[in-house]
């Protein structure tokens, strides 16, 4: 290979210099040597060519052959060098190095996806971080690769991290061709100096014969670029669904014809595309000729892949759709824009590749399109090609001449890219048709908030404007939803539930019903809604059913494993309050709420005599697995109308643990039996149902014994000993007072217990109401670390509130923290961080308590996880097992350190989460999983459905939101 020295390239001009240099030296060298050659003999024309074509042979060679070798060097030292940064890769011990072209990695596509971006090629993404173009580059100057260092910088540039430590301010290196004084080929090159050589007249005739051969040689190398292109054509195989260029309706200039054409088909450009190095190609030409040669650019074999492929800018396709073209259809001299050429070619039906199909009208007036006819005319022109499919469809598809149809039809369609009216054939052939399925609609309509009358509004607008019926009527809304709700699904218990209806189609019943009103009874001002308890549970298993036979197969097991499967139900149950009232017809009721429900927590199943795990749900705190059973317009506080309301459910609960649920599932009864953990209420709830004192009492934990005064003295070592039962017990005791005890005694006695328990709960601790309980105490030592309490903790009330109100002022400026009126799950979560803490300093003067108050929080964050996770043992197993050493350190700092705020008191939530977390860890494996959040998930929902969905009274609204 041999470049022209009278044209060189301008990437490879160094390489022609450097050529001629050398010519040069070895002509006067070979002069200086060789004198006779030149002045002896030539006395001859003839010996004296032969020789001058042997020099001028070897000094080609030579010269030629020096400069490929620096311009091979070159390009070898590149693939060393660090595209961005100039680095070389020696320096990493790992020696890692990413492709500066092609689609970015899977790490950085996760953070892309993170952050949100499209971005998904690494020249666009380099473009973003270094401000540099390396789509143009050319791999004799530009290296193919960048360091890792870079990339990290990529890695915090998204992740909106400081990276000046690990990028150079100066920016990215530029890179030039190679050259005498190249730095990237070493010091060998840099300190050579060349001189300046004078051309003598027998040198120029040798360089214009050196000239000569090149051309010749370019002459060789043509047939192979011949057939490569042959070889392109051949793999894009096109002729036959895009347009040549002779269809062109003006007789454009050869350049401007290629410039609309594909580089490798030579056809108009189809749904045209543009790679990195602006060349432009038919979107399914350069797919198949990157898949089959490689990923290099056809035209210039510049790296590209498919994720670099882009569309022309829009002014270049506004240009090409209208360019105007002449229909190839036989009589029609119609002149069209190439954009509207495939609807102008739609409605021909004389097409000159079917001119052999067409009937041939011989006469007569103009032959009618099949679509004007009557129907009988129809049948009488297609009678022969109904006879023809009747007999096909009779030998091959067993007589269905009406599948045989649709689908010529749907292969018609999709052949002309009708790809929308092709997807409503098919779905018409699978019996979806072209509306979607009433509880699709139905989700739709819940999803989006849309009330009855609006979803109505909805349906009627679209079914005008479009002429379908994409969206199904209110009526199918209604059979559907019946099929999802309670009360659908047949099933049985053996033995009988002890005073529960045998019935099974029982739906949304009223919460007060069976309640004998009573003159001298405490009167019911409520409104309540709830579903059975028994056939609730049906419901939500049959839900689950696909969940439980896959489970079923992942273990091994066979499908009609008919069990028994032990089910565990998580319970939950919370109030609102400020629930605002809608207006409507109704009786007054308090402006508060109250929801219970539950969640299927684990399905295992007995086989053999191991229990098997087939179902565990992945996400127990989403309102999407917590199923409403219960929706009253109560207080929490009011115990007997909360006591009213739940005492049934109460009793169906009861009634269910002796019992075991028939349900057929897949055709095969299967056998359900049920334990049932109340964890998920709060404190308040907890001391209701269980019929402790309120959380002021002396009687602090809901867990044990323990007084304020004893759990103040002694911060950890405490064990669980309340349970329902026992409660049951004392209540008896202080109801009867057998031992004749005064009232004091009598409370030490039963310890604290002051009603009857009604409702069955598991003693735990609720995570979410913990993590608020705990930061509104630190929200309370941060305002006292301000104001210095440790040396003066008489304060005044106005003092306290400068305090806070100084506090709130900095966490809005530094954290932009918004001051709230009452602790919630947000604040408390943005409050207990180290950022927090560090704002928190800026305003304490003192040193020793800055040290004193980091600890604090620190090992508070380390214990967080511990009860906030649902799995602790797999997601933070060292935080678990340093649970114990860090809880004493707490209880030490708070002894020591904080002695002012804790000498003889303790908080209800600092003394659970000290003393009760690692026992209930050991018990349950989790606290966080069996916590309330999805209940007050719940309520969310529960204030957006009655203002949204449900209907204006007051009768009717609870049903609607309970739906």
């Amino acid at each position: 290979k041999v470049r022209s020295l009278e044209k060189p390239l301008s990437d490879d001009s160094h390489l022609a210099t450097n050529s001629k240099g050398k010519v040069a030296a070895s002509l006067e060298k070979n002069s200086e040597e060789k004198t006779e050659t030149v002045a002896v003999k030539s006395h001859s024309p003839f010996e004296t060519d032969i020789e001058l074509n042997k020099s001028i042979q070897k000094i080609d060679k030579g010269a030629f052959h020096m400069s490929q070798t620096e311009a091979e060097t070159h390009q070898v030292n590149l693939q060393h060098l660090c595209r961005i940064c100039g680095g070389s890769f020696q320096t990493d011990p790992y020696k890692r190095s990413h492709p500066v072209h092609g689609p970015v990695d899977d790490e950085t596509q996760a953070l892309l996806r993170k952050k949100e971006k499209k971005v998904t090629s690494w020249p666009d993404l380099l473009g973003k971080v270094f401000k540099t173009d390396v789509k143009g580059d050319i791999d004799t100057i530009h290296p193919t690769k960048f360091c890792h260092q870079c990339w990290t910088v990529v890695q915090k540039k998204l992740s909106n991290s400081p990276c000046e430590l690990f990028f150079p301010r100066k920016g990215p290196v530029e890179w030039h061709p190679h050259s005498s004084s190249c730095d990237v080929c070493g010091t060998s090159l840099r300190g050579v100096k060349r001189k300046k050589q004078v051309l003598n007249p027998q040198l120029s005739k040798k360089l214009r014969m050196v000239a000569g051969c090149t051309r010749k040689i370019r002459q060789i190398r043509k047939p192979k670029q011949v057939n490569q292109k042959s070889l392109m054509k051949k793999i894009a195989s096109c002729k036959k669904i895009h347009l040549s260029t002779k269809i062109l309706a003006v007789d454009y200039p050869a350049d401007f014809v290629k410039s609309i054409s594909c580089q490798i088909c030579e056809h108009i450009l189809a749904d045209p595309v543009e790679t990195t190095c602006k060349h432009l190609f038919c979107r399914t030409c350069i797919l198949k000729c990157l898949k089959v040669m490689g990923s290099y650019c056809p035209a210039c074999r510049y790296p590209c892949f498919p994720t670099d492929l882009v569309s022309p800018v829009k002014s270049f396709l506004s240009i090409l759709n209208s360019l105007p073209v002449r229909c190839p259809v036989t009589d029609c001299l119609e002149e069209v824009c190439l954009g509207k050429y495939c609807n102008h070619l739609s409605r021909h039906k004389e097409v000159e590749d079917k001119e052999g199909y067409v009937y041939v009208n011989k006469g007569g007036r103009p032959r009618q399109h099949l679509l004007s006819l009557t129907r009988r005319a129809q049948k009488h022109r297609l009678r022969e090609l109904k006879l023809q499919v009747r007999a096909f469809a009779e030998k091959e598809e067993g007589g269905d001449v009406k599948s045989v149809c649709l689908t010529l039809f749907l292969l018609a369609l999709r052949a002309r890219n009708e790809h929308r009216q092709a997807d409503e054939l098919e779905a018409i052939m699978q019996g979806k048709g072209s509306g979607l399925h009433p509880a699709v609609c139905l989700a739709i309509r819940v999803n989006t908030f849309l009330s009855c009358s609006q979803y109505h509004k909805m349906y009627r607008t679209v079914k005008a404007i479009t002429g379908r019926q994409i969206f199904q009527p209110l009526h199918a809304l209604r059979t559907a939803e019946k099929s999802l709700l309670p009360g659908y699904h047949p099933f049985e218990w053996k033995p009988p539930l002890k005073n529960v209806s045998s019935n099974t189609e029982v739906g949304i019943i009223d919460g007060l019903s069976g309640i004998q009103h009573l003159v001298d009874d405490y009167p019911v001002d409520t409104i309540a809604k709830r579903f059975r308890y028994d056939a609730a549970l049906v419901s939500a298993l049959m839900d689950m059913e696909e969940d439980i036979l896959e489970g079923l197969k992942s273990q091994d097991l066979d499908d009609y494993l008919k069990g028994p499967f032990t089910v565990v139900i998580k319970e939950s149950c919370d109030g609102m309050g400020d629930v605002s009232e809608k207006h409507g017809c109704g009786p007054a009721v308090p402006e508060k709420a109250v929801r219970f429900s539950f969640t299927l927590m684990s399905i295992s199943v007995t086989h053999g005599n191991a229990s098997r795990r087939i179902f565990e749900e992945n996400k127990p705190n989403s309102e999407l697995c917590c199923k409403p059973l219960c929706l009253m317009l109560a207080d929490e506080s009011d115990h007997e109308t909360l006591t009213a309301i739940l005492s049934p459910l109460v009793a169906e609960r009861e009634a269910m643990k002796d019992s075991v649920l028939i349900l057929d599932m897949a055709g095969i009864p299967r056998m359900f039996k049920f334990i049932f953990r109340g964890t998920g209420y709060d404190e308040k709830l907890v001391r209701e149902v269980e019929g402790l004192e309120a959380s002021g009492s002396t009687y602090i934990c809901t867990l044990c014994d323990a007084t304020r005064l004893e759990a103040s003295q002694n911060l950890i070592l405490h064990s669980i000993t309340r349970s329902h039962v026992e409660n049951l017990e004392r209540y008896e005791v202080w109801r009867s007072n057998p031992y004749r005890e005064t009232v004091d005694e009598l409370r030490d006695r039963v310890k604290g217990v002051s009603a009857k328990p009604f409702i069955e709960t598991v003693p735990s601790i609720d995570a979410l109401h913990c993590d608020i309980g705990n930061a509104a105490e630190f929200y309370k030592i941060f305002q006292f670390e301000i104001g210095e309490v440790y040396k003066t903790p008489n304060a005044s009330k106005e003092e306290r509130k400068r305090w806070q109100s100084a506090l709130d002022k900095h966490l809005r400026k530094k954290m932009n923290l918004k001051p709230v009126t009452r602790m919630n799950g947000n604040f408390a979560r943005k409050l207990m961080t180290k950022e927090t803490v560090e704002a928190v300093c800026e305003l304490i003067k003192s040193e020793e308590r800055h040290e004193a108050l980091r600890e604090l929080v620190d090992l508070y964050l380390k214990m967080k996880p511990v009860w906030r996770s649902s799995c602790p043992t797999k997601e933070c197993p060292e935080l678990v097992c340093q649970y114990s050493f860090n809880s004493q350190r707490f209880a030490e700092l708070l002894a020591t350190k904080f002695r002012y705020r804790y000498e003889g008191k303790i908080t209800n939530y600092f003394h659970k989460t000290l003393a009760h977390v690692p026992e209930i860890i050991e018990r349950d494996g989790s606290i966080g999983a069996w916590a309330s959040e999805g209940n007050e998930s719940g309520n969310k929902l529960f204030r957006r459905f009655r203002k949204m969905n449900a209907r204006q009274s007051k009768c009717y609204e609870m049903e609607d939101v309970l739906k």
